[in-house]
């Protein structure tokens, strides 16, 4: 007689403990030890130029950079474009999946439309819209206010909208990409929870009320976080379109540190070659002596 064994819940077996572990290896190799090394050098004063000569200086980096107005401005800007482009994205995707959710013929071609900028780099999004944004007269959305009788708006010159001219492209590209995935948990759900609600007499706000939005909480947490994430650490789309200006007014912490990073980088780059140059010429004197 065929004995089965059984297993205790949430027991992980040793066998399966071992195929994690390439996969755990590869995760702490390249991103638990890096970020781990990150926290510690924040702590220390290293430098490229000495990169020997390493102190602790505790949280006189951190301290350092809140007295400085530049990343104080980039933290609010990227927290705004984070928290501002998370709810634009969720509020447009969930009615757009709505309404792609019902049948029609062209749904599938609109579906694709509507997923098409997601395909495209950001970098590439970023140099459409600044065409699109443009107070020239390739600027086809200041042409269009033109026709209206309002006049142009520099959207990407002026400092006080020219973060949310930014979101709203962020917006554009990725509203169909999480629409995708909210229509896909819509066409799972159960038919005839919507059929017994209509019974009861449940309208189409109540049945979306308290039906949809219940069973679409496991794709809302997935895209809220995912898209939060990416607002965080956004830089390839302010950098195409703004370069964070104008006057840092679009600058975030990720495009601060890219440019401080590579300013700095250049500046040991240059120090390194004077002190190359100086000790060659040194050489050169002695052997000519």
């Amino acid at each position: 007689m065929l004995r089965i064994r059984s297993r205790r819940p949430g027991r992980l077996e040793p066998a399966y403990a071992l195929l994690l572990l390439p996969a755990l290896a590869v995760y702490v190799l390249f991103f638990v030890y890096p970020a781990a090394g990150t926290f510690y050098y924040s702590f220390t004063n290293w430098s490229d130029v000495h990169p020997n000569q390493v102190s602790f200086v505790g949280w006189r980096n951190y301290r350092s950079i809140f007295r400085e107005d530049i990343y104080v401005t980039g933290i609010r800007n990227t927290l705004t474009y984070a928290v501002i482009s998370t709810i634009l994205i969720n509020a447009l995707a969930i009615p757009l999946a709505a309404a792609l959710n019902r049948g029609f013929r062209t749904r599938a071609l609109l579906r694709s439309v509507f997923f098409m900028p997601a395909v495209f780099s950001p970098l590439i999004i970023g140099f459409l819209w600044s065409y699109l944004y443009s107070t020239s007269d390739f600027g086809l959305i200041n042409r269009g206010l033109a026709a209206l009788g309002i006049g142009k708006i520099n959207f990407l010159g002026d400092s006080d909208i020219a973060i949310y001219a930014v979101i709203l492209t962020q917006v554009w590209q990725w509203v169909g990409y999480n629409m995708v995935i909210y229509l896909a948990n819509l066409q799972s759900i159960n038919p005839e929870y919507y059929e017994a609600a209509k019974l009861d007499g449940a309208g189409p706000l109540q049945s979306f009320g308290r039906i949809t939005l219940p069973l679409l909480a496991p794709a809302i947490t997935f895209c809220t976080v995912t898209v939060m994430i990416s607002g965080l650490k956004v830089f390839d789309i302010v950098y195409s379109l703004t370069s964070g200006g104008p006057g840092h007014a679009t600058e975030t912490i990720v495009s601060l540190m890219v440019k401080k990073g590579t300013r700095r980088r250049l500046l040991c780059l240059r120090l390194r070659l004077r002190h190359r140059i100086r000790r060659d010429g040194r050489h050169h004197h002695v052997f000519a002596a």
